[in-house]
């Protein structure tokens, strides 16, 4: 069975509630229409029903509920928790009231806050920025989570390396330049994704331009730093590096250039140093090797909102609200 229809069927057997707030936008429709054939997930849309409903594809969204923030019974009781969540920064009734009922976004994650949804999938039309300002707002970070990262799952066909061609590539979509505490704390939480997503046992490199001392520069003792405090901090992880890509997924040269590491040859949990190598990294590796790119997906924040990317597919959609009803 194909890597999605696996989390499909995973969350059909533990239907949860995915709030889709960006219904002007006909790939969110064609997907949601998409999920509610196959019963994934139950769907909570925002917006005016009657303009959904009449799309111009004829597209049947029965299945779901509509909500329109203005009209809502919970808009009351969702300004109250609002200004309570921010009232150190001022927030008052009148300002509240102005985001829920103008932004989409925020009425979508204060419905993950109450648990009126059980996630949130937003960012065909939105930036990540706007996505992830209500959500850390509102929802904050996991009790057990220093920072909020992204990762994608890698899905390469005919291919021998990682777990069967399935890899988490973390960060690529998100954190700029993280400082080696910064860098632990990605690998631990790709660590918990992976396990959560792939059902397999995570085996984490922390990966450079060298491996295990071959090259001497302030990058690399950032990746032998944030390697070092990884371990501490999650000693039951597989974590291990510095490591070339090719030193870290295959085995004869992970063996020659790293001998005696578990994870040398081994690795399906791919930690990059910066944003730009990993955003690049999985970029080529979608293109090049025809592989599955499902992301960027979030981690970290206290409950499952996820962001897509502007050039989402609807089919890249329907991927999306499946491994958030998985994370939920």
């Amino acid at each position: 069975m194909e890597f999605i229809d696996e989390v499909k069927e995973r969350a059909r057997r533990k239907k949860k509630t995915i709030v889709l707030p960006e219904t002007e936008d006909m790939r969110t429709l064609e997907a949601a229409s998409q999920i509610l054939k196959e019963e994934v997930a139950n769907l909570v849309l925002i917006g005016n029903e009657d303009e959904m409903i009449n799309n111009k594809a004829n597209l049947d969204l029965s299945g779901a509920s509509f909500i329109d923030p203005a009209k809502s019974d919970k808009l009351e009781s969702y300004i109250e928790l609002l200004v309570e969540l921010r009232k150190n920064k001022g927030m008052t009734k009148e300002s509240a009231k102005q985001l829920l009922t103008e932004d989409k976004l925020y009425f979508g994650v204060m419905m993950v806050k109450t648990g009126d949804a059980d996630g949130m999938v937003a960012g065909a039309c939105h930036a990540t920025a706007q996505v992830l300002r209500p959500s850390l707002q509102i929802l904050k970070t996991a009790p057990d989570t220093k920072l909020v990262s992204s990762f994608f799952v890698m899905v390469i066909p005919n291919c021998e390396y990682g777990e069967n061609g399935k890899f988490i590539y973390s960060d690529s979509g998100l954190c700029q330049n993280p400082n080696p505490e910064e860098l632990a704390a990605i690998a631990g939480s790709a660590a918990k994704s992976f396990e959560l997503l792939i059902q397999a046992e995570p085996k984490v490199a922390m990966l450079s331009h060298s491996t295990m001392g071959s090259a001497s520069h302030e990058d690399v003792t950032k990746v032998t730093e944030a390697t070092r405090i990884a371990k501490e901090l999650y000693p039951e992880i597989k974590i291990d590096g510095e490591f070339q890509v090719d030193a870290a997924i295959v085995p004869e040269i992970g063996a020659s250039k790293a001998p005696g590491s578990k994870i040398a040859g081994q690795a399906n949990v791919l930690i990059f140093p910066d944003l730009d190598a990993g955003n690049i990294g999985y970029k080529l590796t979608e293109r090049l090797a025809k592989a599955e790119a499902y992301g960027p997906l979030t981690q970290g924040i206290a409950r499952p909102v996820n962001d897509l990317s502007r050039g989402c597919t609807a089919d890249d959609i329907v991927g999306v609200i499946a491994i958030t009803a998985v994370q939920a």
